[in-house]
């Protein structure tokens, strides 16, 4: 993945040793048994899922926040959340720090996740985007319609789909303004009236010693990198969820306000965080 925002600083240098490899060896190696092995029980199961109940999943969604939850256990990672999950129809918009943010959003909740469309052509993560449900979305104005359908038809069938409005990942220490686009989409006759959104945050608490910006990714990080100092990091540290109430799309003009109000609410949460991290450090 090659996200676009970039901080104008070189990321940090990832320097590991001999100890730090064999915890690569046996935390990769349980990582990728832990997802090959159930992406191949999930799509055995959607072989008998699909023609059953079609675009609804009421089976292997579980399989993915199996795996999700117990990724973090692999990567010695805590991981804590809090407020309440939205009982209503509709989406969740957070913001976008790492590839972590995918693993940590579903092992809370099964949710499906709107990406661009040149994600399902990725070799590995194109794969795991297809197989768990993603919605592929094009940049293209002719398609907006068709797509305007296809979130209907997933929404309404009881979904929660989930999109980042940054449009890209950080470095965690910052929340860059909210794309409007994807909100369009809640304001169809259809969908204003049941459709709900919830702001949720996605924080990164650092291995103890190491940068602020340990767990972002962004500019022209490699992920293959990223990974392995994920996985080769000795106390790793931890990530948090905060869920913030559910706002009705109804209840607001268009597109603009509605994003408006999820930025802001993701905004003070982020900035308070991340206030407090730095008071705890000195």
């Amino acid at each position: 993945m090659n996200p676009t925002w970039d901080s104008g600083s070189e990321p940090d240098p990832v320097r590991i040793g001999l100890s730090g490899w064999l915890r690569v060896a046996i935390r990769g190696t349980a990582l990728a048994v832990l997802v090959f092995g159930s992406l191949i029980l999930l799509l055995l199961i959607r072989l008998v899922e699909k023609p059953l109940f079609g675009v609804r999943r009421p089976m292997t969604p579980f399989i993915t926040q199996f795996v999700c939850r117990n990724a973090f256990r692999i990567l010695g990672m805590g991981f804590s959340t809090s407020g309440e999950l939205m009982a209503e129809h509709g989406a969740v918009v957070a913001n976008h720090s790492s590839w972590l943010d995918i693993f940590a959003l579903n092992a809370r909740k099964r949710v499906y996740f709107v990406s661009k469309s040149e994600v399902a052509s990725w070799p590995g993560i194109g794969w795991l985007a297809r197989a768990t449900g993603t919605v592929f979305i094009e940049r293209n104005p002719v398609r907006a319609r068709e797509q305007t359908q296809l979130f209907e038809q997933r929404l309404l069938a009881g979904h929660k789909l989930l999109f980042f409005p940054e449009g890209t990942s950080t470095d965690g220490l910052r929340i860059l303004p909210f794309k409007t686009t994807l909100f369009a989409s809640f304001f169809t006759k259809d969908l204003r009236d049941v459709a709900h959104i919830q702001p949720v945050n996605v924080i990164y608490h650092a291995p103890q010693g190491e940068s602020a910006r340990f767990y972002g990714w962004w500019g022209d990080m490699e992920f293959a990198e990223h990974l392995l100092k994920t996985l080769a990091v000795r106390r790793p540290g931890s990530v948090e969820l905060v869920y913030h109430p559910a706002v009705r799309v109804a209840d607001f003009t268009g597109r603009k306000e509605l994003a408006a109000h999820c930025e802001r609410v993701v905004r003070a949460c982020h900035d308070a965080r991340l206030a407090d991290q730095f008071d705890g450090i000195r």
